[in-house]
């Protein structure tokens, strides 16, 4: 009889401790259910605010997306952070800065999910109201910064002032103008200065997050700007994820969450149309 006993009691504590056992690994299971399914995207600048919104938004909601955004100031390190997997996804960059860490860190590559938006550059001027009335010898001044720069000088090659080198890169510099017919003058300027800078020369130009602000308006104060077209893909921003990661399905929803109307109305609304909306496949940027 006590044997019986025993073995009961014995049966019942095992059964006990098998039960603990499985809320455990449960109970575990469902965190790490609960932390992969919140993408961490890593961001700057106004885009954190975008994202922000979005992660409160009911489109969010609604594609069953769980966001967490991390503000994360410097470009080199936010690709690194995604690239190693402390971000998911960032939000920040243009194809061609992509493409530039992509060329120098070959181990350690990111991939496109897809395309965001475009900050059209502008040229403005406080002394001349249009690109041709600009004259010869006028100085011009231009980012130090050499992608802006190189951005920069294209921008004078698309308004007909200079001609490029045909070999010139997103990362070309003013040694590679082929042609400068009306001898104008470049001084580079740190480029968040460009507001500042615009009463002591005669033209300058300016990224469109460094003109806002400075209060100027790029579609309506400058006097050339940047188009949506095939000379300004490698301006168009993307979301980036680390290579492993391109076909998370999850992370693909991302995109088709940014392009939701409600979320653009927003972006339009607060940014006052500068962020222009590029909806495109990703052989658009190839």
């Amino acid at each position: 009889m006590k044997k019986s006993v025993y073995w009961l009691i014995g049966i019942i504590v095992v059964i006990v401790l098998a039960g603990f056992g499985i809320h455990s690994v449960s109970s575990s299971q469902a965190a790490k259910t609960s932390k992969s399914s919140t993408i961490t995207i890593g961001s700057q600048g106004s885009d954190i605010d975008i994202w922000q919104h979005i992660a409160k938004s009911n489109d969010a909601k609604k594609l069953g997306l769980k966001i967490k955004v991390r503000n994360i100031a410097d470009g080199v390190q936010l690709n690194k952070a995604t690239a190693d997997g402390d971000v998911d996804v960032n939000a920040f960059q243009s194809w061609s800065y992509y493409l530039t860490y992509n060329n120098q860190n070959k181990s350690n590559k990111l991939a496109a999910l897809g395309t965001t938006y475009m900050e059209p550059m502008g040229l403005y001027s406080k002394k001349y109201k249009s690109v041709k009335a600009i004259p010869a010898g006028a100085t011009i001044a231009i980012a130090n910064n050499p992608s802006q720069a190189a951005r920069g000088l294209i921008l004078l090659q698309k308004a007909g002032l200079i001609k490029l080198d045909k070999n010139f890169g997103y990362v070309g510099t003013i040694k590679d103008i082929k042609s400068n017919p009306k001898h104008f003058k470049f001084k580079q300027i740190d480029d968040t200065t460009g507001p500042r800078v615009i009463n002591d020369v005669d033209a300058v130009l300016i990224s469109n997050t460094v003109a806002l602000e400075g209060h100027l308006h790029v579609l309506t104060d400058s006097i050339y700007h940047e188009k949506v077209d095939q000379s300004t893909k490698d301006n168009i921003n993307i979301l980036a994820t680390a290579a492993k990661n391109k076909n998370n399905a999850n992370y693909k929803k991302l995109v088709k969450l940014y392009h939701k109307k409600d979320i653009q109305k927003y972006i339009k609304d607060k940014y006052y149309g500068t962020k222009i909306e590029v909806n495109k496949p990703l052989s658009y940027l190839k």
